[in-house]
């Protein structure tokens, strides 16, 4: 209950305060999502800390750079983990540690001491366009004031269910955790290796008794399609963010869940939460919905150079007020560019968040979404600066130049592609080389090497002019045909699903472009085709053909009952009996 969490965090709160920890120190947190999570986060936040998420699933090399970058005072971790920041030199603090050294510490709050409003509350990184991540801080009154403008249009209570559904590394994670406890609800964490299964996701909205879900339009459409969603009957809310909500999905949502209210929010991490349509709908013909109004305390800007723009006309986005983030962690240049002075508001030392997003006032002074000004793109939801994958590339000794767009492909999905000029190795290779640097979400699914990249008159690259992918551009391995009739009817599933010309039965789902949201497709489409149950993980854990065939093969065995395939087999023994 909330008396023995606070009792825990509190412990470990006064444990950290005696290592020094107080306001705008930073603890880095690496730990599997869980009690200990939460109880990590609380802790930081109580002894007046900042904490500073790192992602157990990132690359070490990356893990390395954050931690390295956003020097941390101290690192909670568990043991299982520990090992891998070694050679680290950050004090670390191993929360599952046997016997526990702060069990004996202090159950009460620790007092509040110097921390203000002012002091920072996390630092999440975001992709870089100079090629490394960089850290965005927000301060306890950004997050205060999004969490009080989110109770006041929802209110939560006691007797709600959030789900925790996103990385620690992502500022969601915040809204997700801080609101549900804020509001004294419960606080449901779902199993990071399912968290993108929609069979998965409807079970726990169920059996977890969930009325309020934050996720993506890619992952909604997902939901939406999933049979068991329909039984989702507790469910009151749905907030989507990270991505363009389109029409026809919320016209879906509505159709397949009509007892849903579904909330769409728009902010970055340097203004979480800015804008938002509350129960939003879409007006007739129009392709994507509204964002809505600016939110509490917040205010918004569409510029063309430093001036307003009139309704309807496109112009940059800009925030100001309480939503504002202090800046980037040690990019103070950076900071400086991306945060203005603000020459509206009136206030001393006001800034406005230069977002490079493009939008307009509709007549009926709701915000529209146009899309973005410059090299940052959104894939599955995940923000993207194309410049730090560029810059990855070009570390390769067989690359000279690289861009890196955004495609659509035919399933509807977008994918990230690389095009590089150079002796570069294949595909295999140069996904291999990004791997080990960056995210999984970051790596591309697609290489096209060119002799040279296509220019405009003044010598800008020519983005339009890049030629699609075709199929030798996706990592494939040594073409086998598949063996037999399971292998067959999955290699064909995959190339439609995938939108290659052929699989072979050593291909790798996600070596030829495949991710997430396109796993939930070809999963859903081999319970349909071939009549059995499959878990979504299945497809992570055998990525290749033959050896997901096998699993799906050995999965339609076990839907017969086992005592009547033991008569069978002893039929077949009998004197007499033969298998014609």
């Amino acid at each position: 209950g909330y008396g023995e969490l606070n009792a825990r965090a509190n412990r470990l709160a006064h444990h950290l305060a005696e290592r020094g920890v107080g306001p705008d120190v930073r603890v880095a947190i690496c730990v599997e999502r869980g009690l200990e999570m939460v109880v990590a986060v609380l802790a930081v936040l109580k002894a007046g800390g900042a904490y500073l998420p790192l992602d157990p699933a990132y690359p070490a090399e990356r893990l390395r750079y954050m931690l390295a970058d956003g020097a941390p005072a101290v690192l909670l971790t568990q043991a299982r983990l520990e090992g891998r920041f070694a050679a680290s030199g950050v004090p670390r603090v191993v929360l599952d540690a046997e016997p526990c050294p702060w069990a004996d510490a202090p159950a009460h709050d620790p007092a509040p001491g110097a921390l203000t409003p002012e002091h920072l509350a996390y630092v999440v990184y975001t992709s870089g366009s100079t090629g490394v991540p960089k850290g965005v801080m927000n301060a306890h009154r950004n997050v205060v004031n999004r969490l009080a403008w989110g109770q006041r249009a929802c209110e939560l209570g006691p007797g709600d269910g959030v789900l925790q559904n996103t990385s620690l590394s992502f500022d969601v994670s915040a809204r997700e955790i801080f609101w549900a406890l804020m509001a004294g609800a419960r606080l449901v964490l779902a199993d990071a290796r399912r968290q993108g299964d929609p069979a998965y996701l409807a079970e726990v909205i169920r059996s977890g008794e969930i009325t309020t879900f934050n996720l993506v339009p890619s992952m909604l459409q997902a939901l939406v399609e999933e049979p068991e969603a329909a039984r989702c009957r507790g469910l009151r809310r749905i907030v989507c963010s990270g991505e363009a909500l389109p029409a026809p999905l919320l016209a879906r949502v509505r159709e397949r869940l009509p007892w849903v209210e579904v909330h769409n929010v728009y902010g970055p991490s340097e203004a979480a939460t800015a804008v938002a349509a509350l129960g939003c709908g879409v007006a007739e013909g129009e392709s994507t919905v509204t964002i809505g109004r600016p939110t509490a305390n917040v205010r918004v800007y569409l510029l063309h150079g430093a001036q307003p723009v009139p309704a309807g006309v496109a112009g940059e986005l800009y925030v100001g007020g309480a939503g504002v983030a202090r800046g980037y962690l040690h990019r103070p240049a950076l900071t400086a560019e991306r945060f203005v002075p603000d020459p509206f508001g009136g206030e001393p030392g006001a800034r406005l968040y230069r977002t490079g997003d493009l939008g307009r006032w509709r007549a009926d002074g709701t915000l529209e979404f146009l899309g973005r000004n410059d090299h940052q793109v959104k894939v599955r939801g995940f923000r993207v600066e194309a410049g730090e994958i560029e810059a990855r590339l070009r570390e390769h000794p067989g690359v000279r130049e690289a861009v890196v767009t955004a495609r659509g492909d035919a399933s509807g999905s977008t994918r990230l592609v690389a095009y590089v000029v150079g002796a570069a190795p294949g595909a295999e290779v140069l996904r291999a080389h990004l791997a080990e640097r960056l995210p999984e979400y970051m790596v591309p699914a697609a290489y096209v090497r060119l002799e040279a990249l296509p220019r405009t008159p003044n010598g800008k690259v020519d983005t339009r002019a890049l030629p699609a992918p075709d199929g030798g551009a996706y990592t494939h391995r040594g073409y086998e045909a598949p063996a037999d009739e399971t292998e067959e009817a999955l290699a064909e599933i995959w190339a439609e699903v995938l939108g290659v010309e052929r699989v072979g039965r050593h291909d790798h789902f996600f070596e030829l472009g495949g991710h997430s949201l396109l796993a939930v497709k070809a999963v859903s489409r081999v319970r349909e085709a071939l009549e059995v149950e499959v878990a979504l993980g299945e497809i992570f854990q055998r990525p290749v053909l033959s050896e997901f065939a096998q699993h799906v093969l050995d999965a339609q065995l076990a839907q017969f009952d086992p005592q009547e395939m033991a008569r069978l087999a002893a039929l077949l023994h009998e004197p007499g009996m033969s298998p014609s």
